[in-house]
C-alpha cells in the first residue's frame, strides 16, 4: 500500500503509467476479501488492475510454490500491460528476516545478498524501492496519510519459517544482541550483494566458449572462490537456476576434481551430472 501510494505520488514527476496486479493464492478463507480490497483501491485511483485466483501446487513448501506462482503470474501481467517493470514493496525487515534465515540454514555468498534491490526474471526487471525502509516507518507512513491496509492473518501464527523468525527470534537479538540487529543484517546483505556481483563478473569472464567443459589443471590452479562460483554459473546455464544446489554439491564437484580417478562420477538435481576424464564436464541427462 505505501509503495503503490508512493508511485502514484510519483506518477506526474517522473511520467510513470502504472497498473496494479494481485495475484489471490487461494490459500486463505478471507484472500477474496483482499482481493476485492486491492481491486476496489485502483479503480479508486482510476489505475488499470489485472488480477487473477489460483490452486497453488505445491512442490516443495508452500512459501516456495506460492513465491513461484506469484512470479509468473506478475511476468504475465506485466508484458499484457507491456510494463518494463514490476515493483514489489520488500522492506529491510523482510530483507533483514531473509538474511538470518540463510545464514541458519547455511548459506554462501550469493544467498547472503538476500533480497536484491534490482533484478531480471523471465525477461523483465523487478524492482524494490523500499528496501531500505524500515516496516515501522512504513507503517508510520500509513497511519499518517489514513491509509487503510489489510493484514495477512497468517503472518501472526508460527507454522513458517519466517514467522518464527520474525516473532520469536528478532525480539530475543534485539533485546539481548543487537537492537540494531536488522539494519546490521541489512547492510550485510548489501556488502554480500557487491562482494558477489564483483565475482560473478570475474567468473563470467573466464567460462570457455563451450561453457561446459573445463581443463582440470586450470581449474585446480583456480582461487576456490572464482571455481566455485564457475560451478554455480554453468549449473544455471544448464539448469536454469541453482535452486536445490547446495553447498554440499559444490564441495562434491572439488572432490571429484581433485580426489576422485578418471571417469568417476558426481549427480546432481534434476538430471545434471558431472564426469571427471582429461576435463571436467558438465552435463545432463536427455528428459
Amino acid at each position: 500500500m505505501a509503495l503503490l501510494y508512493s508511485l502514484v505520488s510519483l506518477k506526474k514527476t517522473f511520467g510513470l503509467k502504472l497498473c496494479v496486479a494481485h495475484l489471490d493464492h487461494g490459500l486463505r478463507a478471507d484472500s477474496r476479501e483482499d482481493a476485492r480490497f486491492v481491486e476496489g483501491l485502483a479503480s479508486g485511483l482510476g489505475l488499470p488492475f489485472i488480477g487473477d485466483r489460483i490452486r497453488v501446487r505445491k512442490t516443495g513448501s508452500w512459501e516456495e510454490s506460492a513465491r513461484r506462482a506469484r512470479i509468473t503470474f506478475l511476468a504475465r501481467a506485466a508484458r499484457r500491460f507491456k510494463a518494463n517493470k514490476i515493483a514489489l514493496g520488500h522492506n529491510l525487515d523482510d530483507q533483514a528476516e531473509t538474511v538470518l534465515m540463510r545464514i541458519l540454514r547455511g548459506s554462501g555468498l550469493y544467498g547472503l545478498s538476500a533480497i536484491l534491490p534490482k533484478r531480471s526474471i523471465a525477461g523483465i526487471e523487478f524492482i524494490r524501492p523500499l528496501i531500505e525502509i524500515k516496516r515501522s516507518a512504513i507503517e508510520n507512513y500509513l497511519k499518517r496519510r489514513k491509509i487503510t491496509f489489510r493484514r495477512d492473518r497468517t503472518n501472526s501464527t508460527e507454522i513458517y519459517f519466517r514467522n518464527k523468525v520474525r516473532n520469536r527470534l528478532f525480539p530475543i537479538l534485539e533485546r539481548e544482541y543487537n537492537r540494531n540487529i536488522k539494519v546490521a543484517l541489512a547492510n550485510l546483505a548489501e556488502t554480500s550483494s557487491l562482494d558477489y556481483d564483483y565475482l560473478d563478473g570475474a567468473a563470467g569472464r573466464i567460462i570457455p566458449k563451450n561453457g561446459v567443459v573445463f581443463g582440470l589443471k586450470r581449474l585446480e590452479r583456480m582461487h576456490p572462490a572464482l571455481r566455485r562460483l564457475l560451478f554455480r554459473r554453468v549449473i544455471k546455464q544448464l539448469k536454469g537456476d541453482t535452486r536445490r544446489i547446495s553447498f554440499r554439491h559444490i564441495r562434491e564437484i572439488e572432490d571429484l576434481l581433485f580426489d576422485r580417478p578418471f571417469n568417476s562420477r558426481v549427480d546432481l538435481p534434476q538430471g545434471l551430472f558431472v564426469i571427471k576424464n582429461k576435463a571436467l564436464r558438465f552435463s545432463r541427462n536427455p528428459l
